[in-house]
């Protein structure tokens, strides 16, 4: 009775708890929309076939490029309403707990690249990296300021990609077709002169409706996740520690800016995101 009331309470809560990923960093740097191709709403897609699990409902194009390099921390930002920067509220509330994923897809023209044709790889993952009580890969975001950080891959090509940030929401997932999907893809250039072409998944057709880390009751204690996708290029997933997840912030909020911008930083602009 308690897992059902609890369930039925994270559905109704989910109705004003839905997210959107829409600013980028690039060490420390904050670009903010000026690459991302804005979601029209911070609904969540729930069908693993549809090419709205690429990059989202028809997202709001962008002439954006934004400039990185192997090696670089790149920080993706979400919030529950468009246009929110506020660490006053959570990034993505009420019990939607899950995975992150970050992919890559080397494109010819990231302005103009349909997602869903694209061949992506999977750059980092953070699913449930502690048991001691199940801490999820969201409750980083909320941490941090709906902030995720992680590092370019080492020899990767140089050119276009598309950046592809998601949340997989897990908080009604015991039943077919529950899970929610949060995205947005975001234009980038890479610099460099690697060679590594890694080896790449189709979304939609990485997925499965019925993967362990997609058809889930979370409403137990878990000691481990399988967190859905392939495994990440060059890095590895945390393992599932027994001892209590660190749930200091990482991300400096105190510097945080209060608006959005599409415009590009100037150059020579110095990092001002971490602590």
């Amino acid at each position: 009775m308690l897992l059902s009331l609890a369930a039925t309470v994270c559905f109704v809560v989910s109705v004003t708890a839905h997210a959107t990923f829409q600013d980028l960093w690039i060490n420390g740097v904050d670009y903010s929309e000026a690459c991302v191709r804005m979601p029209l709403s911070n609904s969540p897609v729930t069908d693993v076939s549809s090419t709205d699990l690429t990059c989202n409902v028809n997202p709001t194009p962008s002439s954006g490029i934004c400039p990185v390099n192997p090696g670089d921390a790149v920080t993706v930002e979400m919030h529950q309403q468009p246009g929110d920067r506020s660490c006053s509220t959570q990034a993505i509330g009420g019990n939607h707990y899950g995975p992150i994923n970050i992919y890559m897809a080397k494109v010819s023209d990231a302005t103009t690249a349909v997602g869903s044709s694209a061949a992506w790889f999977k750059v980092s993952e953070i699913g449930l990296p502690s048991d001691d009580p199940d801490y999820w890969g969201t409750e980083v975001l909320n941490d941090n300021c709906g902030h995720y950080t992680f590092t370019v891959p080492q020899n990767i090509e140089p050119g276009n990609y598309l950046l592809r940030a998601e949340v997989i929401a897990l908080h009604v997932a015991s039943s077919e077709g529950g899970a929610q999907f949060y995205m947005s893809c975001y234009q980038i250039n890479v610099g460099g002169s690697g060679t590594v072409s890694p080896p790449t998944v189709n979304i939609p057709g990485a997925y499965s409706p019925t993967d362990p880390g997609i058809l889930i009751n979370i409403y137990q204690q878990l000691d481990a996740y399988t967190i859905p996708g392939p495994a990440p290029y060059g890095t590895t997933s945390p393992a599932v520690a027994a001892t209590p997840w660190p749930t200091t912030a990482t991300w400096s909020t105190a510097l945080q800016p209060s608006t959005t911008t599409t415009t590009m930083p100037a150059a020579g602009t110095t990092g001002i995101g971490r602590a």
